[in-house]
């Protein structure tokens, strides 16, 4: 039953190999995650996945392989009731507050929840969208997907929107940049170097060489000679767009990333998904758990940094326009707003696009991005590279 599973990791490029595959098959049938979804997902993950570059392809494909819940018939679902009861009771347990169950009891308790899900299957058999009776979407019954009931029991919805629940493979993991990896060419390191203004300042010292070969010749013997240590004097903030339509750009982001580090000693960076919202984080494995409010960004860092943006300005419009348009989170305000927002705490900014330049008119996105960036947005070449740090430096 695992076989289609197997082809969709092949698939989204997660090279797994028949013997993980016959691995994770062994430890499925010894009950080592019996009962427990999340635990499954860890397990398959755990088994097959021999390299963290593979996670976000991995929950790609976990997702589209046990998707479906939407599209099954009421039938099957009631065939699905005859799970063992303590089964069902588990997972009431691990994705429900006291709360919650507080408020299950007051209306008759987990079998009578159950009971009247099993009957309004056996009643309906088309889909619904609202209301209060029908298993569908966007309504108040507690069965269904995209409603509000604080007791529901959720089907056919591929995430929460009001945080009751959360599939661990929709939370989908992005690896961060590797700010070590060895580049292939120096051309973007010599675009970042227009960007420099040199300053003298401390009390770390550093070999003089020009002076030292100066004063031995003068004096006929080594005369060693040092001077206070010169550093960049420009901050720069980078905000990163990483996971989804940004993997594809992953070389080219990490040798600009790497080649930041090596250049800018006053160098800050923060992670975020498609479009800036209320919180970033440094720590892509950890996104969900350490996030950063992106007003302690705002309010940390003075309007004397260069905030440089770094992604491909493509996801929905609604994303960029609309509450609530973020496609992993519900967020409060829209991201133009947070946008908007940062360029007025930091006034030197820019938006750099891995996107070739000619493919940016066929986005409604990216031209939103540039309305927003005053067309402040360079392509990542050297000859944008070099346009973007011009722009900087005025």
């Amino acid at each position: 039953m695992f076989l289609p599973f197997f082809d969709s990791l092949r698939s989204a490029g997660v090279p797994v190999s028949l013997r993980e595959y016959l691995g994770f098959l062994e430890g499925i049938s010894k009950g080592l995650v019996t009962y427990d979804i999340d635990g499954f997902y860890y397990f398959a993950r755990t088994a097959m996945v021999k390299d963290e570059r593979n996670l976000d392809k991995f929950d790609q494909a976990f997702a589209k392989a046990f998707e479906g819940l939407d599209s099954i018939s009421a039938q099957e679902v009631l065939n699905a009731m005859d799970l063992p009861e303590d089964w069902l009771r588990k997972m009431a347990e691990k994705h429900l507050s006291e709360q919650e169950k507080a408020e299950i009891e007051a209306l008759g308790g987990f079998e009578k929840l159950m009971e009247t899900l099993k009957e309004r299957l056996k009643e309906q058999q088309k889909r619904h969208q609202g209301g209060s009776k029908w298993i569908g979407t966007a309504g108040t019954s507690p069965f269904g997907a995209y409603g509000y009931n604080p007791e529901g029991v959720r089907i056919g919805q591929s995430e929460s929107r009001h945080q009751r629940a959360v599939k661990v493979w929709d939370k989908r993991e992005f690896r961060n940049l590797d700010d070590k990896i060895e580049l292939g060419t120096r051309n973007i390191k010599v675009a970042l170097k227009r960007l420099r203004n040199w300053a003298r300042d401390g009390a770390i010292e550093e070999l003089d060489l020009d002076g030292t070969i100066r004063a031995t010749a003068e004096h006929g013997y080594l005369d060693v000679k040092t001077r206070p240590e010169r550093r960049n004097a420009v901050k720069l903030l980078l905000f990163l767009d990483v996971g989804g339509s940004m993997d594809a750009h992953i070389r080219v982001v990490e040798e600009l990333f790497s080649a930041a580090r090596a250049e800018f000693k006053h160098l800050e960076y923060f992670y975020f998904h498609n479009c800036l919202y209320e919180a970033v984080w440094r720590d892509n494995t950890r996104r969900w758990q350490d996030q950063i409010p992106t007003w302690e960004v705002i309010h940390r860092f003075g309007s004397d940094y260069k905030c440089v943006f770094v992604g491909d300005a493509a996801m929905s419009p609604y994303e960029i326009a609309y509450r609530g348009g973020a496609n992993e989170h519900w967020n409060e305000e829209p991201g133009q707003l947070w946008l908007e927002r940062a360029r007025s705490q930091w006034p030197d900014n820019l938006w750099i696009n891995p996107l070739p330049q000619e493919h940016w008119r066929h986005t409604q996105s990216v031209q939103m991005i540039r309305e927003i960036f005053d067309g402040q947005m360079v392509p990542m070449t050297l000859e944008g590279l070099t346009q973007g740090m011009k722009q900087l430096g005025q």
